[in-house]
Order: C-alpha cells, then sequence, then structure tokens
C-alpha cells in the first residue's frame, strides 16, 4: 500500500504545474502581444506569402525527419544558412518599415515619454488656411497636385529627388507650381513647417493590392509615402478634380475642404488645454447670442 501511494505521489509530483509568479505572467503577455502584432502586421505585407512557404518547408523537413531521409535533410542543414540570408536581402523593404513603425514615437511614447515640455506646433493656422484655399482652387480646376505635410520622419531623401524651394505657404505659389506646362508641376511639393522645402519630388509608389484599380499614379505615390513615413498627403485628381487624404497607408477620398482642414488640424500639434481653451470660448460666444 505504501509503494502504491509513493507511486502516486510521484506520478501527481511529475504532473503537477510549476509555480507561477508575477514575472512569469508578465512574460507570458509580452510575448504573446508581441506575435499578436507580429503576426498582424505580417499578414499586410508579401511576407505572409513567404510565411505559408516556410511552413511548406518545414512539414517537408519533417517528414523527411521521421522517414529518415538522410539525403533530403543533408540538403535541409546545408541550405538553411544561405536561405535565411536570401530571405532578410528580398524582403529589406518590408523589414525597414516595421523597424520604423517601432521607433515611431506613436508607438513607444506612451512607454518614454519625448519632449515634453517642447513646443510641438507644427506649422501655423495661416498654413493650414492657405493648403485648404489652394486646394479648393486645384480641384475647383481639375488640376492635378501632390502635396506633403511632414512630421516626425524627416523626408530628406525625397526631397533630393525634387527641386529646393525654400519658400513660405502661399496658395497663390502652390497653384501656380501645379499649373499645366510649367517646370514645377510634375511631381510632388514636400512642406516642411511654415514652409515648401522642394517641388517635383519623385515618390515611392504603394504595391497595396487593395487600393482601387481606378486610381493612378499620383494617387498610388501619395498612399506610398504614407506607407513608408508618417507623413499627411494631399492629392487632388486631374481627371475628377476631387480631394482625397493619405495617411499611415490608408486613403480617404472624396473629402471637402472642412474636413481637410480638420485633418490638418489633427496633425498640426496644438496643445490640448488650447484646443479646450480655443472650444470653450466658442461655445460661451454661441450661448451669448
Amino acid at each position: 500500500m505504501d509503494s502504491v501511494i509513493a507511486s502516486l505521489k510521484k506520478y501527481i509530483y511529475v504532473v503537477s504545474f510549476p509555480k507561477i509568479t508575477v514575472v512569469d505572467v508578465l512574460e507570458i503577455l509580452i510575448i504573446a502581444f508581441a506575435l499578436y502584432h507580429v503576426t498582424s502586421w505580417v499578414r499586410k505585407t508579401r511576407a505572409w506569402t513567404l510565411v505559408k512557404g516556410i511552413l511548406v518547408l518545414f512539414l517537408a523537413y519533417l517528414v523527411a525527419y521521421f522517414l529518415d531521409m538522410s539525403v533530403i535533410l543533408w540538403v535541409f542543414d546545408k541550405t538553411i544558412g544561405i536561405g535565411i540570408t536570401a530571405l532578410v536581402i528580398v524582403f529589406q523593404p518590408e523589414l525597414r518599415k516595421a523597424l520604423e513603425e517601432l521607433g515611431q514615437k506613436t508607438i513607444v511614447s506612451s512607454i518614454i515619454p519625448f519632449d515634453e515640455n517642447k513646443d510641438n506646433l507644427r506649422f501655423t493656422d495661416r498654413t493650414v488656411n492657405e493648403i485648404v484655399r489652394a486646394t479648393e482652387e486645384l480641384a475647383k480646376a481639375k488640376t492635378g497636385a501632390l502635396i506633403i505635410m511632414e512630421r516626425e520622419i524627416i523626408l530628406s531623401e525625397y526631397e533630393r529627388t525634387g527641386i529646393n524651394i525654400d519658400s513660405a505657404i502661399s496658395s497663390q505659389l502652390l497653384i501656380n507650381i501645379f499649373e499645366h506646362n510649367t517646370p514645377l508641376h510634375d511631381g510632388a511639393v514636400i512642406l516642411r513647417g511654415d514652409r515648401i522645402v522642394a517641388a517635383t519630388c519623385y515618390l515611392p509608389l504603394s504595391d497595396n493590392m487593395g487600393l482601387s484599380k481606378e486610381l493612378g499614379t499620383r494617387h498610388r505615390a501619395g498612399v506610398g509615402i504614407s506607407e513608408v513615413s508618417d507623413s499627411l498627403t494631399v492629392i487632388v485628381s486631374e481627371e475628377t478634380g476631387k480631394i482625397s487624404v493619405a495617411v499611415g497607408g490608408k486613403l480617404l477620398r472624396n473629402i471637402d475642404g472642412d474636413l481637410l482642414r480638420k485633418h490638418l488640424k489633427d496633425i498640426q500639434g496644438k496643445p490640448l488645454e488650447e484646443k479646450a481653451k480655443k472650444h470653450f470660448w466658442k461655445r460661451k460666444g454661441d450661448s451669448d447670442r
């Protein structure tokens, strides 16, 4: 009887769960969070096809291992290192984009505060008004335009592909830049703060297969620059005169001047207390009427 009890105790000890501490739970949550976001990111890129191919190769390796296929195992052993290096080279753009997204302040600002006391106002209300006025006039005339508002990520590599201007932002200048048969009308304009820094800039085209087939190069370029940076891009269609905005790889089509103004205000960087104060005085003025 004692031997039976001893055997049961030994068996229960073997199948018993290990002691779980708070650190273990935290570690599990961090790993689960990382795996979820990595999987979500992979599904939206070309790397998803790669992952499915790797799974097929892994299943082939398991079959070869259990059936003791020595030649196939030898091939896997000799090519695995070269294969990993080749994958890193082929998918370098996707890996770069992932690291850029990881380094953006929007992701880590909740953990590590950046420049809390810094004035983050990117551009003035006058700049907003000039951009909206120029965009509306370009849309009425059905003049194609591509205007990029730079934010945290500096667009110097794309600025170098164009012609330096370094001028104050005005609706008249923006309209004149995109006027047909002018030297600067082709390409994109990059705005930094309250200045126009360059025109006729070349941008990367988006390879997002979800975009409508009716969209041309101008819209794909606008979405493409928003995929590799945190910029906001204003697009005016030359065919329809419709206004679109591209942010974070997403395209919002057929908007009006008021909605464009709202998007520009959202990235302007005004302190929350200033916005609340302005809203308070507006409400108070309405009530006094």
